[in-house]
């Protein structure tokens, strides 16, 4: 679940407080606690790390770091603080001022139902579409092998040249013969941050997002360096699709901005095979597809982690048979 914010007003209102929704529970800084319940931020802290001791919470289920905006003096900066959830929060506010925890707890077991029917309801419609596409894909998967079945024989399969490419990649994909390395062994040119970041930014003016872009850490600094990474004389991504695969799968696996990392992810993708002459093949024609491209990224975002050889493989076979 992304980060939702929702704003919280005692009946009596005296607190008013921007809650974090996320991961399905809520979540709140010590002085956003202390606010809360009426105290100072040294005794939220004490009655935390009791609790922890007491062993009635777990701290890693409990607390999470997260970007907040603060102000400082006449600044506005961002800070990286601990935020605690709603089992901290409450388990606090019975220690301090239960009247006041048991309103909290009402309001937010409310707002907590809204977003998980919400959630479900989202679910359930993106999971129906995901079987809708795949029951489309084998659907077509299986009037294709029908129709080669019919034509075998037949003079008349010109058409089927056209999608001999792709008829072979479904093949190695199904018998893991898909290819581990690329084509293209020559030094590689590397984009510095700042091209990245312009491309960004040129992407930012057209999204109605204010958020898009913003990156949460260093992890996409580490994405595009990692592709450069060697030991002594040997690179640990030898081709240049094995790094554009690597740097593809990395920005999207590392979720580094607030929004567009799948966006962000394939742009510096084809960023990289544009610097490195690879973003047409030798006849002029695009090396990738707009389909293709989004297909792979949309790949990349829901495989799991011990499918990363399998995904960048696929990519690397992409790009390897489009030359």
């Amino acid at each position: 679940m992304e980060n939702q914010i929702e704003i919280y007003q005692s009946n009596n209102g005296q607190s008013h407080i921007e809650v974090i929704v996320r991961d399905e529970t809520i979540w709140l800084s010590q002085k956003q606690i202390a606010s809360l319940f009426g105290t100072e931020v040294p005794a939220i802290n004490k009655h935390v790390k009791n609790i922890l001791n007491d062993g009635e919470l777990k701290s890693e289920a409990t607390i999470s770091k997260m970007e907040i905006v603060q102000t400082e003096g006449k600044r506005q900066v961002v800070r990286q603080v601990d935020v605690y959830n709603l089992d901290m929060i409450l388990s606090v506010g019975y220690r301090v001022n239960s009247n006041k925890a048991t309103s909290f707890r009402i309001w937010a077991t409310q707002r907590l139902k809204d977003y998980l029917i919400q959630g479900y309801a989202i679910n359930e419609k993106r999971l129906a579409q995901k079987q809708q596409q795949v029951q489309t894909l084998k659907d077509g998967i299986r009037i294709l092998s029908r129709a080669i079945e019919t034509k075998i024989g037949d003079t008349d399969v010109e058409w089927l040249d056209q999608f001999a490419k792709g008829l072979e990649l479904l093949d190695d994909y199904d018998h893991e013969n898909l290819d581990q390395k690329g084509r293209n062994t020559h030094p590689a040119k590397y984009p510095k941050l700042p091209d990245y970041q312009n491309v960004i930014e040129a992407m930012r003016s057209d999204s109605d997002s204010s958020v898009f872009g913003k990156e949460k850490d260093d992890s996409f600094k580490g994405s595009i360096a990692q592709i450069t990474k060697g030991f002594d004389d040997i690179d640990f991504y030898p081709s240049i699709e094995e790094k554009a695969a690597t740097l593809l799968y990395l920005i999207i696996k590392n979720h580094s901005f607030v929004d567009g990392n799948k966006r962000i992810a394939a742009a510096c993708f084809l960023l990289f095979l544009e610097v490195n002459d690879l973003l047409k093949s030798k006849d002029g024609n695009l090396l990738i597809s707009n389909e293709a491209l989004a297909s792979l990224t949309l790949f990349a975002a829901a495989s799991k982690p011990d499918e990363m050889d399998t995904v960048k493989k696929l990519i690397i076979s992409v790009l390897n048979r489009n030359q």
